[in-house]
């Protein structure tokens, strides 16, 4: 019997937008089955107004501590600087989106809780994390907000622990709200596995975390989205702060366990996306640090580099939508190839595959030792693909760099397709592959591709060949074949 792998929290934050669409579909054309039109819909504006209802609570939390100017400065950063904007207004079906309120209202419900005590403040504070919990297992580290919440000294923690236990109900009501939290995720295993615990699958590497996750140009939260060094030098700015053992411990012990995750990459997206729902809680110390710079003499260079962190994230954003910044395979050659570049080249887009660049090719003296004009390329059978090709001939040359220039018409099979070139000499061998889908190209259109492959030896000579490698569906064309020496 199959096992759904994904959590249901989520998918109860969104039943009231699907019961609406639910509505819509039943008295409209539109199919009722989950996924036609109004049910894209419901859950695209779901997580649309739950964030929206969930900054203004954000913004009311933040005026308990700072100052209006300060917060409006802390929200656009928060929302417009970060990959915030992509994970709700447009990849909204994902988990974060809908976490993200759930973390605004677990920092009302703890302030609530600590200046009264109500009961309904603690059993909310624990159903909040119970479903946040069946969202995401790792948000159980929310906990240490409420536990940590106002605690400056051993015997102020110590206190909190006294009083739970004195206070039978609240304890009662605490342990209530979080098994109602979690129950329909309990019930679920149970009806279909039968056993209320199910091991999805997850796995870490809690002794040996992955620091790209924030330093790697694959997807670095801090290098795609850098306002995130400021979320982490407003540490440094909330010393005198009720809540700063609560914010500091739990930022901290969330990077750490999203770092440790064994599949560190976390599938498509822009930035480190496993981070986006826990902002409100970086937006504590955020703001600790604008309100600080908001006093300096040089404020005008925070606000300049504030427009420019905003600026460079949404034309990321852009580009990351049409497909530029790649969702998974980024580097740092691409990336700076890309970097607020609005009309990348197909030479450009070579280097998602290759590191094999020329950058002062103006400096070398050329010439195109072969050139193939109209040559037909169309076969099924890719391991005939080095016999076929037209005049897969190898040709002497001497020289450092070849550059390879070709238009190809794909009428079938661009997604999985690479245009290879390979130099030999002797026991030397190199090969350079570059794929034919990308963010320029086309199925069904011609589409130019550019790279240079480096050889391997620059005195004795090589052997160069050409070939289509991948996609066994392919069936194409190719226009045009160009190969260059280079040489100073």
């Amino acid at each position: 019997q199959f096992v759904f792998k994904y959590l249901e929290g989520v998918s109860i934050l969104q039943t009231p937008f699907f019961l609406l669409a639910h509505f819509v579909a039943f008295h409209s054309q539109y199919p009722a089955d989950g996924f036609s039109t109004p049910y894209q819909y419901a859950v695209a504006w779901g997580c649309i107004i739950y964030c929206l209802l969930a900054i203004f609570l954000l913004r009311k939390i933040l005026l308990r501590y700072y100052k209006d100017g300060t917060v409006a400065v802390t929200i656009l950063l928060l929302l417009c600087a970060s990959n915030f904007l992509q994970y709700t207004a447009i990849e909204g079906g994902q988990s974060h989106g809908y976490i993200f309120p759930l973390y605004v209202f677990l920092l009302y419900v703890t302030i609530r809780w600590h200046e009264n005590r109500k009961l309904i403040w603690g059993f909310l504070l624990s159903l909040i994390i119970g479903v946040a919990v069946i969202s995401r297992p790792t948000e159980a580290v929310m906990l240490f907000i409420p536990l940590l919440w106002g605690v400056r000294s051993k015997a102020d923690i110590i206190e909190k622990i006294k009083f739970l236990f004195k206070q039978k109900a609240h304890l009662l009501l605490l342990i209530s709200g979080f098994i109602l939290g979690i129950a329909p995720q309990l019930l679920y295993w149970k009806r279909v596995t039968g056993s209320f615990v199910y091991d999805v699958g997850s796995k870490w590497d809690f002794l040996n975390p992955h620091f790209r996750v924030l330093l790697g140009f694959e997807k670095g939260w801090f290098i795609y989205t850098p306002v995130t060094f400021l979320f982490i030098a407003g540490f440094f700015f909330i010393r005198q702060k009720e809540f700063k053992r609560s914010v500091i411990t739990f930022c901290l012990l969330n990077i750490y366990i999203i770092i440790a995750w064994h599949i560190w990459r976390y599938g498509g997206s822009y930035s480190c996306r496993a981070l986006v729902q826990s902002y409100p809680v970086f937006a504590m110390s955020l703001a600790g640090l604008v309100e600080r710079v908001l006093l300096k003499k040089w404020k005008v260079l925070f606000f300049i580099l504030s427009a420019f962190l905003i600026s460079v994230n949404l034309f990321q954003i852009k580009q990351y939508n049409q497909g530029i910044l790649h969702y998974d395979e980024m580097n740092a050659s691409y990336y700076r190839a890309i970097y607020l570049n609005p009309n990348p080249t197909p030479l450009d887009m070579s280097l998602l595959d290759t590191a094999d660049i020329l950058r002062d090719e103006a400096a070398y003296s050329s010439v195109s030792f072969y050139k193939d004009e109209q040559g037909h390329i169309i076969q099924q059978d890719l391991a005939l693909y080095e016999q076929n090709i037209p005049a897969p001939r190898d040709v002497s040359i001497h020289e450092r760099w070849i550059k390879v220039n070709a238009t190809i018409k794909v009428e079938q099979g661009l997604w999985g397709t690479y245009l290879m070139a390979s130099i030999k000499h002797g026991g030397l061998y190199k090969e350079a592959k570059i794929r034919l889908f990308n963010a320029l190209s086309k199925e069904g259109k011609t589409n130019q591709y550019v790279f240079f492959i480096q050889s391997p030896d620059i005195h004795n000579e090589l052997a160069v060949r050409i070939c289509l490698t991948g996609n066994p569906s392919l069936k194409g064309r190719l226009e045009y074949l160009e190969l260059t020496e280079l040489k100073k």
